[in-house]
């Protein structure tokens, strides 16, 4: 509850704005002049015809639809009007950010409620969500993140019960539930037994298959230096990212969160009388069409992903001396995603299959073609400066992998790549969930280092916990909270791809 009361006085302050913000949008209008033409033309109209209440209908119909900033942009002249205040703002707008904000409108479902998503790249093109091979999976070793992917499928599942929009098309998220297998060598073998027994504990439904099953199963399959495989069976496969961004986000609106196109540039800050800790005021950002805007806010989540350190920094974190001095651990790394064409790989019941190299692979399509990929050893991260491919690294360190496991991919054809960014967490490859110590008004939700977009229905439900209710009502994160990093107290997650 403490931090719900303490958005509510931040509320109260901010009413002023709000009545400020209001003028400033009715003045917009007068200035064209609108209001004068309305009020003539209504004074001249005796009664309402049948044809002008079709005409407003029609009107009330378009209001509520989804636009585009971008179309809005060209249709008004103008860039939109960029609001004064609101209660909370959520750096990034990507799946995560996304989540979140539909979580809060959903628990809050008020206009007096605003919430302002701001996203630098509207168009998604180098946002990691976009660019990931959208895996759901419950084969993870820590009990925080297989009940997250627990709650990632059953809502992929419902999605429409939560997403769907009244009037539109069904959402399909493009579900293949082939599953997942994990392959361990005689060293790894006990750590995949012991993950199994916590994952089907929890929910997961996963089966332990010898060298001999495996082959028996997958003929196509190498098992020559394998112990032991672990199968999912149900909840696992994979789907479409974009579907469900857009789901999200599309939701959201509807809900009444709103979204800028613009990038955080800094915080200001304002004092607090009561235990002299500043607190954090207005989010600085640039438009796109470079206008500085300030935005005064009650509370601020970190969602930007693999950059959320960088904003991170803006807050004064992991450069002053205090509490702050400890960083948010959280950088880009690029990872590669190679397409290639084998019309003799394996067929429809391939799984999402993970060698204990750390090289995976998976169908895409039914026409024998496949993506595959393997993180870098540390020394071999690559820069990050731009998204280019390295094809080397798929000849001499991805396809004589794939190769050994399964001997038909010899013959591979290489089709096309991308390559995209994971937010990687330094310090122990886990999510970042819950507020900040030092600042009673900053969330981070970030370096989630892979598995973020299976868990963003989570860890959207689970922010809004934290500000609705001052406390988590389904899955408890609290061991995810910034908390263990300034304690060194790591959360490791061994299932990292």
């Amino acid at each position: 509850m403490k931090m719900l009361n303490f958005f509510l006085k931040i509320r109260g302050q901010n009413n002023l704005l709000q009545k400020y913000e209001f003028l400033q949008i009715q003045r917009t209008f007068t200035e064209k002049g609108i209001t004068k033409k309305l009020i003539e033309k209504e004074k001249d109209s005796g009664t309402m015809t049948l044809k002008k209440l079709k005409d407003n209908l029609v009107s009330m119909k378009d209001s509520l639809a989804v636009k585009d900033d971008n179309i809005l942009v060209k249709w008004m002249g103008k860039p939109p009007i960029i609001p004064l205040q609101c209660d909370v703002i959520i750096i990034g707008g990507g799946v995560i950010g996304s989540s979140i904000a539909y979580w809060l409108k959903k628990r809050v479902y008020s206009q007096d409620f605003r919430v302002l998503v701001i996203e630098r790249d509207p168009m998604y093109t180098t946002a990691s969500t976009v660019l990931s091979v959208g895996g759901l999976r419950q084969q993870f070793s820590l009990k925080e993140n297989i009940e997250m992917s627990l709650f990632g499928a059953e809502f992929i599942r419902n999605i429409n019960d939560y997403l769907g929009i009244y009037g539109q098309p069904a959402i399909d998220p493009i579900f293949h539930p082939y599953g997942y297998l994990m392959l361990a060598s005689e060293k790894g073998a006990e750590r995949l037994t012991e993950n199994s027994k916590l994952q089907n504990f929890l929910g997961a439904k996963n089966i332990l298959l010898s060298p001999a099953k495996l082959k028996n199963i997958f003929p196509w399959l190498n098992t020559e230096d394998i112990e032991l495989g672990c199968l999912g069976l149900e909840k696992e496969g994979w789907f479409d990212p974009w579907t469900l961004l857009c789901a999200f986000k599309k939701k959201a609106m509807v809900l009444g969160a709103q979204y800028i196109s613009g990038e955080a540039c800094g915080f200001t800050y304002k004092p607090n009388d009561e235990d002299l800790i500043d607190r954090l005021d207005q989010l600085v950002i640039k438009t796109k069409e470079g206008e500085i805007n300030t935005i005064q806010f009650s509370i601020a989540i970190v969602a930007a992903g693999a950059f959320s350190g960088e904003v991170a920094k803006m807050a004064k974190i992991g450069i002053e001396n205090d509490m702050r001095q400890v960083c948010l651990p959280v950088e880009p790394r690029k990872r590669y995603v190679y397409c290639f064409h084998s019309p003799d790989g394996p067929g429809l019941n391939c799984p999402l299959t993970i060698d204990y190299s750390g090289t995976y692979f998976r169908r895409e399509g039914l026409a024998g073609t496949f993506i595959c990929g393997r993180s870098p050893d540390e020394s071999e991260e690559p820069p990050v400066q731009d998204l280019n491919v390295d094809y080397d690294y798929f000849d001499e360190k991805v396809w004589p992998l794939l190769a050994n496991r399964v001997p038909v991919f010899e013959k591979l054809k290489l089709k096309s790549s991308w390559a995209g960014y994971y937010e990687f967490n330094t310090f122990d490859q886990n999510g970042i969930i819950g507020p900040h110590p030092y600042y009673k008004n900053l969330i981070f939700a970030t370096g989630f280092s892979g598995h973020g977009i299976q868990q963003a229905p989570a860890v959207g439900r689970a922010i809004a916990e934290i500000i609705v209710d001052g406390q988590y009502m389904t899955i408890d994160l609290s061991n995810l909270h910034f908390e263990r990093i300034i304690n060194r107290t790591h959360m490791s997650e061994i299932n990292i791809v």
